[in-house]
């Protein structure tokens, strides 16, 4: 579990920007620059209750503010992957967080199996089940059973990526002899769970989480809220240590309001002992593909050091 540095890919604008060739520059300077991650947002539709993001009780985040109006320009995540992953040659690929309840199943896990394949394995899938329920009802789901209906997508497309003849029976649906081709090239797509340490989102990261993306009050003080994964994983037979947690790094400026590279990075080597193993960090580079990598650069040279990799 090597420690990286993740930067979001900004899908998403309040107007349409006309052209989203500035998102793709940054990929590329990430991809050249040694960034470990890049992740992009998800939204299908939007109503008109956007307080509602601020809601922890529907999943959202308490003082949170959804970044755009209801008609906001949201790029399709995983189709902004497929096209980021053919610019790029390392840096994986992770929609955080995807709205996997909203896809159906079995075309979900062939999207993801084919991004997988076609970037050298390079795919992760963040996955969470959103605060926003006007998408439920637009795609004829029961936002008060999204919970079920993520575990659901998640059972069938783990069926589809590990077995070669797949059978699925559950509520849901039921199938069998149901064969999908290509697989994941490590034998499945890993996927990141969001959210609390509560009991339905540990047993769903339990049965099939590689990676932990936390939320709320165990985001805040992530430390104290590893620990409670850990213990909580383990108390349904799991053993937690090979789970890798999402992170994030708070830019420190110096007066004049610039990035400073070196207090930034200095959480760096207590958060990778508690367990921390994707650090998030939300950089503005200058436009274009050569400068942006040239920011970037002393960024992910620092992060390597203070995380004791290779240079």
């Amino acid at each position: 579990m090597k420690p990286r540095l993740s930067m979001h890919l900004v899908n998403f604008a309040a107007e349409p920007p006309g052209e989203w060739q500035r998102m793709f520059d940054l990929a590329v300077a990430a991809d050249r620059a040694g960034i470990g991650r890049l992740v992009v947002s998800d939204h299908v539709v939007y109503g008109e209750r956007l307080d509602r993001y601020a809601d922890p009780a529907r999943g959202g985040l308490a003082g949170g503010r959804q970044p755009t109006g209801p008609d906001g320009a949201w790029l399709e995540p995983l189709t902004v992957l497929a096209m980021v992953g053919a610019l790029t040659e390392r840096v994986r690929l992770c929609p955080m967080i995807l709205l996997a309840a909203l896809r159906r199943p079995i075309v979900l896990a062939k999207t993801a199996a084919t991004i997988d394949v076609l970037t050298g394995g390079r795919l992760d899938l963040g996955v969470g089940v959103g605060w926003q329920q006007e998408e439920y009802e637009a795609a004829g789901l029961d936002f008060s059973d999204r919970g079920r209906l993520l575990d659901h997508t998640l059972e069938v497309c783990h069926a589809l990526w590990t077995q070669r003849s797949a059978s699925v029976d559950s509520a849901e649906l039921s199938f069998e002899d149901v064969h999908q081709m290509p697989k994941p090239t490590a034998g499945t797509v890993p996927v990141w769970v969001s959210g609390t340490v509560n009991r339905r989102s540990m047993t769903r990261l339990a049965r099939f989480g590689s990676g932990w993306i936390p939320w709320g009050p165990d985001a805040a003080d992530i430390a104290s809220g590893i620990a409670r994964m850990r213990e909580a994983v383990a108390a349904t037979g799991r053993d937690p240590a090979g789970i890798e947690v999402a992170g994030r790094l708070q830019l420190e400026r110096d007066s004049g309001g610039d990035p400073q590279v070196a207090p930034t990075m200095a959480p760096v080597p207590g958060l990778v002992e508690a367990g921390v193993t994707d650090f998030g960090i939300g950089l503005r580079p200058p436009p274009g593909a050569e400068a942006a990598a040239e920011y970037l650069a002393p960024w992910a040279e620092a992060f390597n050091e203070a995380a004791g990799l290779p240079l």
